[in-house]
């Protein structure tokens, strides 16, 4: 039960642990201030510390909390509006919804889609900005309310694609403060971040990215993602986007460039070589994407990536699922294939790599002495888990966030079956559903019809249901 996980240490003697080597049995995890202390064999553990009450966890495998390379934290008061919609969705959509958003809503909104992360098993979230005018102090306080750890990047445009603009002298104080202001945060970790390549001057980029590397943290864009913006690039430069953060000097080790799908040899080949990270977004590609990043093939040249929601959807085990059958879908049938990461690579890059990817590798990402104590408890005892013959391919395959019975970051219980332990998810759900409507107000252009608009479009035999007739009335 909750109340089990207070004491200050804690010894956990889950059924398995998930360690870089695998899944491994007879294992005991100390967490004192926050961290995990010693991990090791759990009957010497236990017989080290006999002042401590060993908390037996049956049926539970304890494992690292997953990275959420990224994400758009203050765009989920309107995530079901990109449903269908075609690609460059943040021009018709994004940009006009949180434009339209004050500080208030930018704390609902980033509250409720941390608590979707926490949900789904992402103890670690990058946000790459939001484009409203409101202080960005509003999400980490989202952040803290829910102990969701947060990579919390400040757009720097000085091109546009924000609700206000400004000059990039002012654009360059301001990220200077924000870099500044969360400096040594238990839960926040500053970024800055440029929408896309030609949403920033070149100045800006070099300078922003430069401001990353002197700090410590990452730079955050989005690139090569939609063939539109590539050919745009190409016709104003002569350059792909990722070939134009090349040409100013904006990629390296601090950069972390989100899609990377539409990339040629050479490309994969400066990713390479400049030891840029990828945020590799599944779900994206699929439900508005023009391609899929060859993940293996950079996995293969030794270039770094975690995986991302990109704000689609923050169900972990699900994002795994999807990065193994993308690259299968997209380049293990014609290679023949049928491997495709061979089930434990989706969950290092998923953990591990991906906070080395996100510049968190010596704060985040495994269960190993000196670490946050961010971690989950998988309900071992299911169907979908009985036999276990291949734990991480099962992790991949079956395993959904309905088996997390809790979710800890920093040693502290945030989640227990999915609700808050500390505040009150239910009356957040009622905020939520009351500021909905201002997102109906804000300009916002959808090309693709609602699904039951879309489906009076096509006659042809419906089941009656009691949604049928005069009296009748579809849900929004």
């Amino acid at each position: 039960m909750p109340g089990d996980f207070a004491a200050d240490p804690l010894l956990l003697v889950p059924e398995e642990v998930l360690l870089p080597s695998g899944c491994v049995r007879g294992q005991a995890v100390l967490i004192a201030a926050g961290r995990f202390q010693e991990v090791g064999d759990a009957d010497a553990l236990i017989r080290r510390h006999p002042d401590l009450r060993p908390l037996a966890l049956p049926d539970q495998l304890l494992m690292p909390g997953f990275i959420d390379t990224h994400h758009h934290l203050t765009q989920s008061l309107g995530k079901a509006l990109v449903c269908g919609e075609p690609s460059e969705i943040f021009k018709r959509i994004w940009v006009p919804l949180e434009g339209s958003l004050d500080e208030e809503l930018l704390h609902l909104s980033a509250k409720l889609a941390a608590w979707e992360a926490l949900r789904g098993g992402f103890t670690t979230a990058a946000d790459a900005g939001t484009r409203s005018a409101a202080d960005t102090a509003a999400i980490a306080r989202a952040a803290e309310e829910t102990g969701l750890r947060c990579i919390l990047g400040l757009i720097c445009n000085d091109l546009g694609g924000t609700a206000t603009e400004q000059a990039a002298e002012a654009i360059l104080r301001r990220a200077e403060h924000h870099l500044n202001r969360w400096e040594d945060h238990p839960l926040i970790r500053p970024s800055l971040a440029i929408s896309i390549p030609e949403a920033a001057s070149d100045g800006m980029l070099h300078a922003a990215s430069a401001l990353c590397a002197e700090a410590g943290v990452i730079f955050q864009t989005h690139v090569n993602e939609h063939l539109q913006a590539v050919e745009r690039s190409l016709i104003a430069r002569r350059l792909r986007p990722l070939e134009h953060l090349h040409a100013v000097g904006a990629l390296g080790p601090q950069a972390l460039v989100a899609h990377a799908t539409l990339v040629t040899p050479d490309e994969l080949n400066l990713l390479r070589d400049t030891d840029t990270a990828v945020a590799f977004n599944p779900v994206a590609s699929a439900w508005k994407g023009n391609a899929v990043a060859p993940a293996l093939q950079m996995a293969a040249l030794g270039i770094r990536f975690g995986l991302g929601t990109d704000g689609t959807r923050s169900d972990a085990f699900r994002l795994l699922d999807a990065a193994e059958t993308s690259q299968r879908l997209a380049f293990g049938l014609a290679s023949g294939d049928a491997s495709c990461g061979g089930g434990w690579r989706w969950l290092e890059h998923a953990t591990r790599v991906g906070a080395d990817a996100a510049g968190l590798k010596q704060v985040t990402g495994e269960i190993a002495p000196g670490l946050a104590a961010d971690f989950l408890l998988v309900d071992l005892a299911i169907p979908e888990m009985t036999p276990s013959w291949d734990r991480p391919w099962e992790l991949v395959r079956y395993a959904n966030r309905d088996q997390l019975t809790a979710v800890f970051t920093n040693g502290r219980l945030r989640l227990w079956q999915g609700w808050p332990v500390e505040w009150d998810g239910r009356a957040l759900l009622h905020q939520v559903r009351e500021a909905a409507a201002a997102v109906s107000r804000a300009p916002i252009y959808r090309v693709h019809p609602t699904a039951a608009e879309h489906r009076s479009g096509h006659p042809g035999p419906v089941a009656a249901g009691p949604t049928d007739g005069p009296a009748g009335r579809h849900c929004p």
